[in-house]
C-alpha cells in the first residue's frame, strides 16, 4: 500500500502566537458550527441563524447561534489554556487529522464501489428476484434502501479500517479506475455486455480521486503555482504570501463552496443526499450519484482544515521558526 509520508517531528511548543492560533482554530470552530447546524437546518427543521434577528425571541431561534457560540468558545479555551503550543505543532495537528478523513473515503469508496457494483450487476439481471422473491428482489431496486442498508455500513467498515492502515490509497485508487476501464472495455469488445453501471463505476472512482487528493497536494506543494516572482523570495517573504494567499483565496473558495452547497434544503449537495439521488440510468445504474454529492463538501471540508494548517506553517515560515518542511519541486 502506498503511505502517506509522515508529517516531521515538530516541537509542541514554540513562540506565543495567539492570533494567528486563534484565527486558524476559529475557521475550524466556524466550519464544526456550520456542519451541525446544517444537519440541524436541514434534517431537522431548526431555524436557521438569522431567524433569531428576523423572527424574534424563541428557544429554537437559539440553537444554531448557541452552536456557533459554544464552538469558538471550546476553541478560544484551546488556544489560551495552550498558549505556547508551537504553530507547527498546531499544523501537523490539523494535517494528522485530515490525513485520516481522507484514508477512510478512499476505504468508504473502495467498499461502496464493489458492493454497488455487484448490487447494480444483480439488479439489471434480476438475480435478486429469482433468489428472494419479487417482494424482497424489489427491495434493491429503492434508493431507500440501498443508501441506508448496503452503502452507510459499509462506509462505517471504511471508518474503522481506516484507523488501523497508513495509506491514503490514491495510487490504488487511480490502478482500481484503470481496472474498471479495461473491465468495459473487454466486457463490451469481446463479450458484448455493456451496462451503466460500468461507466458509474469508473465516474464514482475518478470524482473521489480528484476531490479527496486534493488537501494532501495541497500539503506536498504539488498545485500549479505561477512562481515567477514566488520562487526568488526567502522563506520569511515566501511565508507572508502563503498567508496572505491562503486566507484571501483559499479559505474564501473554500467556504464559498459550503455556503453555497449547503443553503438549505434545495441545495446541490443537500438535495441530493436528503432524497439519495441516483443517476438517470436509474435502475441500470449504481444508486451513488448522492455521494458525488457529498464528495463536493468533503472537498471543501479537507481543503478548508489543510489550508488553516498551511496557513499555520506559513506565519511560523514568516517568523522564521524552526522544524520548516523541505519539499522538493515537483515538475508540471
Amino acid at each position: 500500500m502506498a503511505q502517506y509520508s509522515q508529517t516531521p517531528d515538530v516541537p509542541k511548543y514554540g513562540q506565543p502566537a495567539p492570533i494567528a492560533r486563534l484565527f486558524g482554530w476559529f475557521m475550524i470552530a466556524a466550519l464544526a458550527a456550520f456542519l451541525i447546524n446544517n444537519v440541524l437546518i436541514v434534517a431537522y427543521e431548526m431555524p436557521t441563524a438569522t431567524a433569531f434577528f428576523t423572527d424574534g425571541f424563541s428557544l429554537n431561534a437559539m440553537v444554531t447561534p448557541t452552536v456557533y457560540l459554544t464552538t469558538f468558545m471550546i476553541a478560544a479555551y484551546y488556544v489560551l489554556t495552550n498558549p505556547d503550543n508551537a504553530l507547527r505543532y498546531d499544523a501537523a495537528k490539523l494535517h494528522r487529522f485530515n490525513t485520516f478523513v481522507v484514508r477512510a473515503m478512499f476505504w468508504s469508496v473502495f467498499f461502496v464501489g464493489l458492493a454497488d457494483t455487484i448490487v447494480a450487476f444483480m439488479r439489471v439481471e434480476n438475480v435478486f428476484t429469482a433468489w428472494l422473491g419479487d417482494e424482497q428482489g424489489r427491495a434493491f431496486g429503492r434508493n431507500s434502501f440501498v443508501a441506508p442498508y448496503i452503502h452507510m455500513p459499509l462506509i462505517f467498515l471504511g471508518i474503522v479500517v481506516a484507523m488501523f492502515t497508513r495509506t491514503l490509497g490514491f495510487t490504488w485508487l487511480a490502478l482500481l479506475i484503470v481496472a474498471a476501464e479495461l473491465l468495459i472495455v473487454l466486457s463490451r469488445f469481446i463479450f458484448s455486455y455493456e451496462q451503466a453501471f460500468m461507466g458509474d463505476l469508473v465516474r464514482y472512482w475518478y470524482a473521489a480521486l480528484f476531490l479527496f487528493a486534493s488537501a494532501y497536494t495541497l500539503y506536498e506543494e504539488g498545485h500549479v503555482r505561477v512562481d515567477l516572482i514566488y520562487a526568488g523570495l526567502n522563506n520569511r517573504r515566501k511565508g507572508s504570501v502563503n498567508a496572505i494567499g491562503t486566507v484571501l483565496c483559499g479559505l474564501t473558495t473554500a467556504w464559498a463552496i459550503l455556503i453555497v452547497g449547503m443553503a438549505g434544503k434545495t441545495s446541490m449537495i443537500n438535495a441530493p443526499i436528503r432524497t439519495f439521488e441516483v443517476s438517470q440510468a436509474g435502475f441500470a445504474g449504481m444508486y451513488i450519484k448522492y455521494q458525488m454529492a457529498v464528495f463536493i463538501g468533503l472537498f471543501a471540508i479537507t481543503m478548508l482544515i489543510q489550508f488553516v494548517s498551511y496557513y499555520f506553517d506559513a506565519v511560523a515560515d514568516r517568523r522564521d521558526e524552526p522544524g520548516r518542511r523541505e519539499i522538493s519541486p515537483v515538475s508540471h
